[in-house]
């Protein structure tokens, strides 16, 4: 066997790197509708029971979890059409239009199925875990590609750049398609809503296209890497990465930032509906608060963490001021004094979410000094796992809490003690959550400036 060859870092166009993340628009735009509407489209516009509701999300974020782990697997090997197709790209490019096809069946139930308690549970559970099935593959390999393609440290702080300013159209699009079309009281309008979805994100596809393929020198590096490697079992390779202190210290801090925001953004609706009183077009302007407060910050993150070259201490503190600036949702009744806080909240998220991926990053490359083998979906199937584990912490709060306080499912108005558990999980509760996330990191996430060097000597010296 000859020498293992000095892993390629291969330099992209601006282009490359942005054609790469408009699918974070399609991304966040499909996922945060899901967030932010599946759970009242069931309870509040269809009738079904609050608890049920959160049993069918949760059994769809549990079905996730257990999937995305065995695909990140099973992608992480190479196939036949590997060195001509790539490692990743004909996983991303045939799964994503079936999976915002079957987004559609989510908001689309048979009209033989509403009106029954167990149809509208069944048909949550079927229509969710199809859309699971698919979106799987194109998830897993979407975030495992960035990593691998992107190596070089200056390059992944650019890259997460255009990831939050493109993710930050989806997400401004989920806040802002569905308040256009839909109606209160109205189930067909939420189809035509999911429909517009689907038409944004085909178009997304086109963008794309030219940044998802595989570098050829990085494929080739890989084939001839994995011949030399000793082949691990799935259990085996999971109890690897379930062994990572410092990836699991990001997953903790990443999973209660999730369940901080999918609790936020299903808030929004049920605040806007039933506390506030006023129409959809109303959770537009909070939202653009929002956003507002994140696009004027976004700069002063970036400069911040360029002149500290800490990643840790930058996530760490714009995680810290998300969790004060959400508590005081619960105590704030008035719309004005909502868009000033979500201006603040905003001014936080902006320094998180540049972060993910430059910490993400730093933590995949101590996997590959740790292991001497590059994982990258299988880690990416276990992050995925976490935002379910997110997902059924939202789930679960929101029936737990509509089920204690009295929500009345399909009904126009709510009782006082309904009003004041929707005020508790649009403030008070995701605040903790993350205030819990930021402990633990602190207490045992130990990637430090100096230690990321360090891993990024030993992947040159290791040839990885």
């Amino acid at each position: 066997m000859s020498e293992r060859k000095e892993a390629p870092i291969i330099l992209h166009s601006k282009m490359n790197m942005a054609s790469f993340n408009s699918a974070s628009i399609a991304i966040e735009l499909i996922q945060g509708v899901l967030s932010i509407l599946i759970f009242f489209f069931y309870e509040a516009e269809l009738g079904l029971n609050s608890l049920l509701a959160g049993l069918g999300i949760a059994i769809y974020a549990i079905y996730d979890a257990f999937n995305d782990p065995i695909v990140g697997y099973l992608t992480d090997r190479p196939f036949k059409w590997t060195k001509k197709w790539g490692r990743r790209f004909p996983f991303i490019a045939v799964f994503f239009i079936p999976m915002i096809f079957c987004f559609l069946l989510v908001f689309s139930p048979p009209t033989t199925v509403q009106g029954s308690q167990l149809g509208l549970f069944g048909w949550l559970v079927f229509s969710t875990c199809l859309f699971d099935t698919i979106e799987s593959f194109f998830t897993v390999n979407y975030w495992a590609l960035g990593p691998d393609k992107y190596r070089d440290q200056g390059e992944r702080r650019t890259l997460s750049t255009f990831e939050v300013y493109l993710g930050f159209i989806g997400v401004i699009l989920s806040f802002v398609v569905p308040p256009m079309i839909i109606d209160f009281g109205s189930v067909g309008s939420y189809a035509i809503m999911a429909w517009v979805c689907v038409g944004i994100s085909f178009g997304v596809w086109f963008l794309m296209y030219a940044g998802i393929r595989d570098d050829p020198e990085t494929v080739e590096h890989f084939l001839v890497s994995y011949e030399k490697q000793e082949k691990e079992s799935f259990f085996k390779s999971v109890k690897g990465v379930l062994s990572h202190k410092n990836y699991m210290a990001f997953l903790f801090l990443y999973v209660l930032y999730q369940a901080m925001v999918q609790l936020l953004q299903a808030s929004v609706f049920y605040h806007t509906r039933f506390v506030l009183r006023e129409d959809p077009e109303v959770v537009t302007l909070i939202i653009l608060a929002f956003f507002l407060g994140g696009l004027i910050s976004l700069p002063l993150w970036i400069k911040w963490t360029n002149k500290t070259q800490d990643n840790k201490k930058t996530w760490m503190i714009s995680a810290a001021f998300m969790a004060i600036f959400a508590a005081p949702l619960t105590f704030v009744v008035d719309l004005m004094g909502i868009l000033i806080i979500m201006i603040l909240y905003g001014l936080a998220f902006g320094g998180f979410w540049v972060m993910i991926t430059p910490v993400y990053s730093d933590v995949i490359d101590e996997s590959v000094v740790l292991s001497e083998k590059r994982k990258e979906a299988t880690y990416g199937g276990i992050r995925q796992f976490s935002l379910n584990i997110a997902r059924v912490i939202q789930a679960l709060t929101l029936g737990i809490v509509h089920s204690l306080t009295g929500f009345v499912e399909g009904a126009d108005t709510q009782p006082a003690s309904a009003l004041f558990g929707i005020q508790l999980h649009f403030g008070i509760i995701p605040a903790i959550y993350i205030a819990i996330g930021v402990l633990i990191f602190w207490k045992f996430y130990k990637l430090t400036p100096e230690k990321v060097k360090q891993n990024k000597a030993k992947l040159i010296e290791m040839k990885l």
